[in-house]
């Protein structure tokens, strides 16, 4: 029986200190959270880790912003980018957990303005497995515009697609949101947002959000680009020739669909964070991520929200292989990226997803883990950074000692 947490005060150089607790057995995630600000150039992260509905790592260092001085603290909380997406899955599988929206029923039955251009057939399990064929916008949406969700949702609805929906698969990076976004409220009369707030954060009492409430700004710290040496081992490998034209070429669908807001928002901006973008403006602390992915695979204090059999739908393989708009194999289930080269997580049956440039959440059923790590340095990386990579080869390694 492992012992109840333990405080934890690990100097990594005379600037940041890792404060919080560890449960006994998992210390090697404490010394390679360490590891992460002293070799990897992290500037202020935080990492949680649930097993079983209870917590066993909860850690924070460094700066609450990347570029600032005032201390990084446990209730900090910064913005994870695409990890939101997992987080928004959730809400069309429990909407059909609760017999109101069928995943092979046409997007077209609940948003009729959204047959045009050949789409009537485009299923609700195409959004949630980026098979829809619409990664891309032809007509790139402002940012002002991204934030409103009727000007969003005409766009999407007004795209054809790039390629006929269902026959492939391609990274939805920000049109997932709007179709995900505009399919919620069509069935429920709310917003992502909205519906995750009373839906899921309230229940579980989650510091989540997606649509950042002004009473809670003054917590969430600035974050940024940072430049950090290269890990040593099979993650030193430099990108293939393909994806670093791929991200060059401005006419490619790699290029194109990270660029349906242009230009791209500021991150910092509160008008962003207040905005309920779900596919790439969520902000959450390391424990509310963590804990949103421990109440999917079990109860965590009495409350869990999707039903086994929901949670073996999430994570059954709906497509793989090479992937249209990140060029590289890529596997996702319902909403969630599946354990894989692309982005690794614990175990063959782990599922979640990554922020680009850090941030990660995963749950892994048959251990009982999940886990989420936040960060306010945002590297180049797409889908598996390795400052959270160190920290889940951590975690095995904590559990097969």
């Amino acid at each position: 029986m492992r012992k109840e947490p333990t405080d934890v005060d690990a100097s990594v150089d005379v600037n940041t200190q890792v404060r919080g607790t560890v449960a006994e057995g998992f210390e090697p995630v404490r010394a390679a959270f360490a590891r992460n600000f002293a070799t990897l150039g992290d500037r202020g992260a935080a990492v949680t880790v649930y097993r079983h509905g209870r917590k066993v790592v909860d850690l924070w260092a460094g700066t609450k912003d990347v570029d600032g001085t005032e201390p990084w603290r446990r209730d900090t909380a910064q913005v994870v980018r695409s990890a939101t997406k997992g987080v928004a899955a959730a809400v069309l599988l429990l909407l059909h957990q609760r017999g109101e929206l069928e995943l092979d029923a046409p997007v077209g039955d609940h948003w009729p303005e959204f047959k045009a251009h050949g789409k009537d057939r485009l299923l609700v399990r195409h959004v949630l497995n980026h098979r829809a064929g619409l990664p891309v916008l032809d007509h790139p949406l402002t940012p002002a515009e991204a934030a409103d969700p009727l000007r969003a949702a005409a766009a999407v609805a007004a795209q054809a697609p790039v390629w006929e929906p269902g026959t492939d698969h391609g990274y939805h990076a920000l049109t997932y949101g709007w179709l995900l976004d505009e399919l919620v409220r069509r069935v429920t009369g709310r917003g992502s947002g909205e519906w995750i707030a009373s839906e899921i954060a309230a229940p579980l009492g989650l510091d989540l959000w997606v649509g950042l409430p002004d009473a809670q700004a003054h917590r969430v710290g600035k974050v940024g680009r940072i430049e950090g040496p290269e890990p040593s081992g099979v993650l030193r490998a430099r990108p293939k020739r393909s994806v670093t034209d791929a991200y060059a070429d401005p006419s490619s669908l790699t290029r194109r669909a990270f660029a349906a807001i242009t230009p791209f928002p500021d991150q910092n901006d509160p008008a962003f964070r207040a905005a309920a973008l779900p596919a790439a403006n969520g902000v959450a602390t390391a424990d509310g991520l963590a804990r949103f992915y421990a109440s999917l695979i079990g109860p965590v204090d009495g409350v869990r929200l999707l039903e086994p059999a929901t949670v073996e739908r999430a994570r059954a393989e709906e497509s793989a292989g090479p992937d249209r708009v990140l060029v590289v194999a890529t596997r996702f289930g319902l909403g969630y990226m599946l354990h894989g080269s692309a982005s690794p997580f614990l175990a063959p049956g782990s599922f979640g997803h990554p922020g680009r440039g850090g941030s990660l959440g995963f749950a892994d059923p048959e251990s009982g883990i999940a886990f989420g790590y936040v960060t306010n340095g945002f590297r180049r990386t797409v889908t598996a950074d390795p400052r959270a990579q160190a920290l889940v080869r951590a975690v095995r390694q904590s559990l097969t000692a």
